[in-house]
Parts: C-alpha cells; sequence; structure tokens
C-alpha cells in the first residue's frame, strides 16, 4: 500500500482556545435546518438568496464533507450523534439488520425511513440501535425544550428513543397515519394537538400526492416523474415549527433545540421527470431549481419568523445538507443482468438489484428476494427493492446484497475469507464498480482498501458489510464537473433521474453554513469540516457532555467560534495495490489534526475528481 501525505497551509494559528459559551450567562437556542441533498455550489444569491445570505453573513464552511456512503441515514445519525458511521451502524439507508424485521414485512434488509422499523430495530438492540446519545435526548436531559420536524426517518433519529411525544415533538411524514388500526408516527400530545388545531393546521401531514407530475409521483421506464416541488408538505412542516412549536418554546422560557428537516431538493431531484431516460440536464433542470427554492423559502420564513417572536438574537442557525447528489445512469457493457429483459426495465438498462443478480450468476448460485418473503428470482426478473439473499438456503444466506443507490452494501455472515476473495473478483470484473473497501477482519485484497481508512469499523451494533461498493461516475462537460456528475445507480429510478450515496466530489461535497451568537459574523471557513463535525459542534455550542462509547467521532469546529483556534490541514492520498486486472481504489483525503476528511475515492478513470482535482472546495 503506498502512502503520500502533503502539508497546505489553510490557516494560521490562534493562540486563545476559550470555549464558545465562556462568556454566555445561558445556553442560547439552536436549530439545525438541513435542506437535503442541497449541492454547495448551486447555492446563489439568484437560486436561493436566505441561503445565501445566512452563509455570506455568518459563518461559510467552504470546504464540507458529506459522510459516505453519501445517504440520508448515515449522515443523520452523524449529525444526531458526531459519530461516524462504525460506530452508529447506519451503514446506508438500507442495511442488513441480522434478524427478520417485523415493522418492514420481516426482511432482513430494512429500509431504515420508517418510524415503525426504527422502533423495531431500537428494541432488538437493546433499546438504541445507534448505542449514542442522540443531541436532542441529552438537550432535553439538560432541561432543554427539544423538536423535531420533517422528513421520515432523519427526523426522528434526533430522538428515536423517545416515542411517547411527551419529551421531544416529533412532526414527520407519518404524523397521524394509521396503518391496520396502529399509528404509524410518533403521537402528538394533546396540547400540541390543540395548537396545531388553534393555527389552522391538520393533525396528519398532508401526503407528496402520487398523480403524474405530483412531487411524490416517480414515474417509471414508460412515464417521466414529478414535475412539481414538494411545496405542500414542507409548507406544512414549517408552519408547524413557525406558527406552534417557536411560539411555545418562547412562553416556556427557556433555551431550545429544534431541528428541521427539508424533504426538498432531494425529494425532487430524486423523482424530478425533466430528464426523462437522458443524463442531461439530469437533476439541473426546473423542477429541481423550483425544489432548491422551495427550501430557501422554509429557511426565509424560519428566520421571519424568529425576528417577529424577538428569538434572532438569542438563536444560534446551523445549516447543513446531508450530502450531494448526482444524475442517474444505468447503463452497463458488462453486466449480464443488463443483458436480460424484464417487464418494467428499458431494454439495455440496468434493473434494480443488478449487483445481487451479477453476484449470484458469477457465483452460479440462486438468488432469493428479501422483501418478498424469500421468495426465488426467477429467471427475467428482479428483486423488488434491488436487495438479495444468495446462497441455497435463504434463511441463513452466503452473501447479502443491501441495495442502495450509488453504493451498495455486500455482507457475508460466514466471514469466508475465500467466498469474500470470490466476491471480490467478480465485483473487479464488472465496468459498473469503482472502488472497493473490505472489512479489516477479513484481511487485504489487491484492489481495495480497508473499511477502517474511511471510519467504517468501529463499535456498531448491527451486522458490519463485509463490502462496500462504490459505483461508476463521470461527469457529462460542464464547467463544474460535480455540478454534472453521473453515477451509476442500483436503484428502482430511471436514467435521468437523481441519486447519492457515491464517493464522488458531487455527492461528499454538501452545503454548510452557520449564523448566530455563538458564530463568528462573515467568516469563510477554509477548513475541512463533516457532518460528524456538525454533531459534535452542536454539543460544545449547547454545553452537552454526553457519554461516547465508540472512538469514532468528529471535531469541535473551534475555527467557527469566537475566539476558538484555527488549526492547520494536510491534504493526503492513499491507494491500495493494483488488482491482477490493474484496478487499484485510491482515496483522496484531508486532516486536521487526527481527523481526515473524505474528498474522493474509487479506480482512476471511473470516479469523478480521481483524474483530475483532488478536492473541489480546496484552495
Amino acid at each position: 500500500m503506498r502512502h503520500k501525505t502533503t502539508a497546505v497551509s489553510i490557516g494560521f494559528l490562534i493562540c486563545s482556545a476559550l470555549p464558545a459559551l465562556a462568556a454566555n450567562a445561558a445556553p442560547h437556542n439552536l436549530i439545525l435546518f438541513v435542506p437535503d441533498g442541497l449541492r454547495a455550489l448551486k447555492v446563489t444569491p439568484e437560486t436561493a438568496p436566505a441561503m445565501a445570505a445566512l452563509r455570506d453573513q455568518g459563518v461559510n464552511f467552504k470546504n464540507p464533507h458529506a459522510l459516505f456512503p453519501t445517504f440520508t441515514m448515515p449522515n443523520a445519525s452523524g449529525m444526531a450523534t458526531g459519530h461516524y458511521l462504525g460506530d452508529t451502524g447506519v451503514f446506508s439507508n438500507t442495511i442488513y439488520s441480522g434478524y427478520p424485521v417485523g415493522a418492514a414485512g420481516g426482511s432482513v434488509t430494512p429500509f431504515l425511513e420508517s418510524d415503525p422499523v426504527m422502533g423495531d430495530v431500537d428494541e432488538h438492540y437493546h433499546g438504541n440501535f445507534l448505542d449514542e446519545e442522540s443531541i436532542l435526548a441529552a438537550a432535553r436531559r439538560e432541561g432543554y425544550s427539544t423538536a423535531a420536524v420533517g422528513k421520515l426517518g432523519p427526523t426522528l433519529v434526533f430522538d428515536h428513543t423517545a416515542r411517547t411525544g411527551s419529551q421531544t415533538i416529533i412532526i414527520d411524514d407519518q404524523t397521524g397515519a394509521m396503518k391496520d388500526g396502529k399509528p404509524l408516527g410518533i403521537p402528538l400530545s394533546d396540547d400540541v394537538k390543540s395548537a396545531l388545531s388553534e393555527s389552522g393546521l391538520p393533525l396528519v401531514t398532508p401526503a407528496r400526492g402520487k398523480n403524474p407530475g405530483d412531487n411524490g409521483n416517480a414515474g417509471n421506464f414508460e412515464k417521466p416523474g414529478a414535475t412539481t416541488a414538494n411545496v405542500i408538505q414542507q409548507k406544512y412542516f414549517t408552519d408547524a415549527v413557525t406558527k406552534v412549536i417557536l411560539p411555545k418554546f418562547k412562553a416556556r422560557n427557556k433555551p431550545f433545540v429544534l431541528v428541521l428537516w427539508s424533504r426538498d431538493p432531494d425529494g425532487t431531484q430524486h423523482n424530478q421527470g425533466d430528464s426523462f431516460g437522458k443524463v442531461t440536464p439530469g437533476i439541473n433542470g426546473p423542477t429541481s431549481l423550483a425544489a432548491i427554492k422551495n427550501a430557501d423559502d422554509n429557511l426565509a420564513q424560519l428566520r421571519q419568523a424568529l425576528r417577529e417572536l424577538g428569538l434572532e438574537a438569542t438563536t444560534n442557525i446551523v445549516v447543513s445538507a446531508d450530502h450531494g447528489f448526482s444524475t442517474i445512469s444505468k447503463e452497463s457493457s458488462t453486466s449480464p443482468a443488463a443483458k436480460r429483459t424484464y417487464a418494467n426495465v428499458r431494454r439495455g438498462d440496468l434493473p434494480p438489484g443488478f449487483l445481487a443478480l451479477d453476484l449470484a450468476h458469477a457465483l452460479d448460485l440462486p438468488l432469493a428476494d428479501p422483501d418478498r418473503g424469500n421468495a426465488a428470482v426467477a429467471d427475467n426478473a428482479h428483486p423488488r427493492a434491488g436487495n438479495g439473499l444468495i446462497g441455497k438456503n435463504p434463511a441463513k444466506p452466503d452473501i447479502i446484497v443491501a441495495a442502495n443507490g450509488g453504493s451498495d452494501l455486500v455482507y457475508v455472515p460466514s466471514k469466508d475469507r475465500r467466498l469474500t476473495r470470490k466476491v471480490i473478483d467478480a465485483l473487479l470484473a464488472q465496468d459498473y464498480v469503482s472502488g472497493l473497501f473490505v472489512h479489516d477482519d477479513l484481511g487485504s485484497f489487491p484492489g481495495t482498501l480497508p473499511l477502517s481508512r474511511i471510519n467504517l469499523a468501529g463499535r456498531a451494533l448491527t451486522p458490519n458489510p463485509a463490502i462496500v461498493v462504490n459505483f461508476r461516475s463521470y461527469a457529462t462537460g460542464c464547467d463544474e464537473p460535480i455540478l454534472c456528475t453521473v453515477v451509476v445507480a442500483d436503484t428502482g429510478l430511471q436514467q435521468g433521474q437523481g441519486m447519492h450515496g457515491n464517493f464522488s466530489r458531487a455527492d461528499t461535497m454538501n452545503f454548510m453554513a452557520a449564523i448566530g451568537p455563538d458564530f463568528k459574523t462573515g467568516y469563510a471557513d477554509p477548513l475541512p469540516v463533516s457532518n460528524a463535525d456538525v454533531g459534535m459542534t452542536l454539543m460544545k455550542v449547547m454545553g452537552l457532555r454526553p457519554p461516547h462509547k465508540g472512538p469514532l467521532i468528529g471535531r469541535v469546529m473551534t475555527e467557527a467560534l469566537p475566539n476558538g483556534t484555527t488549526p492547520k490541514a494536510f491534504t493526503g492520498t492513499i491507494a491500495s495495490r493494483p488488482a491482477a486486472n490493474g484496478l487499484r481504489t485510491v482515496l483522496h483525503f484531508q486532516r486536521v489534526e487526527k481527523q481526515r476528511y473524505f474528498d474522493v475515492a474509487g479506480f482512476p478513470g471511473r470516479t469523478v475528481g480521481i483524474n483530475g482535482p483532488k478536492s473541489a472546495g480546496v484552495k
């Protein structure tokens, strides 16, 4: 293995290291606003005036990083706890749970963006599957008022063990929804219900819509998807915050912590129908731009409410997207799965579950669908959600594939090294693969890097993946490659729609900014920062000291705090030994003290940023 580290001058050392809270008689309020899937370079005074103003007036984190795999739930867990995924165990949106999850229809590959599913997994893993205390749990323990509002899944992560509705106010997509006579969401307290009704707001969250063109309609291989942003649902969430929760918190006359997670632009970029079957304009069409403006309008409404309530001067606002975004490609010249025909897939495209299909083919083993009661996957069919159980006995599979999008997880429950090598050899033969990371306990394999290099090997309670598979990405030729990146994605969405999860800089570069009494003003921060740092910095600003069980934690972004230190940063590259076909996984990173920030990784020539500039956003 080759390892090279080069120093880069980024900042000047400031001698004083006084904590930001030292001069405060009482903690200030805190709001975390998450514009899901917002790309940093898309924020301009024209496209997102409220976010651009906050960024320019407060702290502009110019060198931001999502955690890889660059999915929503992993990054939510990082922001909520300050820990990397090797500790939280949220390795992607869909994971191998290690047991049949009843709330997921008995699947062992549950999609975690569900309140009942998280409750089920929590119960299985001793009441807290993250095994770390979340920010809102620590805050309410210290007497803060707490609330989390917005997109289903990540909203609940911030206080997923408080499910009564009497501790933290939780409002998400499943609020008020029922199934089989049972509530799906976290219940609302009577006083919150009354306040919502008095404000003219329903007790059931509005849906995104399923009609053609509606935001919730993803289309299919024959029809384009959404042509509208998620305006109605997000207006409801923002109204609930500004008309009900903030006035309630002000009346309590004690500090509060609130998370507002905007589904846009993510949900619209996924479903948009502007680029049906084509990689251009992809996620740069008018519907995606409307989604950015929609999230920006929500932030503007939030800041206006703070001003009207007299809370602006005492409230910190941190804005951090969970990840960036790319346009979907479904093309491969090597995949056996792409050469078959399917009833609901455009001819020649990669079907959902292509990785599971191709691995089963390469290993000559049966494939079962964990999301269809472990039923065998028939010829010219694909797994419903892309997940697969490979082996003769689906109850005890040799290999599990958790399909996610721009990257997939592969599990080998037996930890058999020879089987792992066969899987790696099969993956190295596919043109859609670009970078492989293998669990350290399985040994070293040519062409791959260990999971520990990217903070995916820690003290997680959930099963650890044996292999994380990054997929190929390329740019379509615009001036800024990370704004027109295309990624092969294991998804039911169509070519031309949007996806993330990849290790290109397009997906690792998220938007981050902050403003408020505990942050500098007019400061452009050149240092690398991450969503794990967001979690640690929020705790610092609030004066929280939750116990940490796992060692993989972010750093406090001291350079953004008044009187805080500005450490130096370095850049480096790690490259694996080449495989027999010459492929090697290359990782570009930055380092601040002992903390590493992962810019981009993959096979040279197959990942945007590996051949060319090492990292967008680095000066």
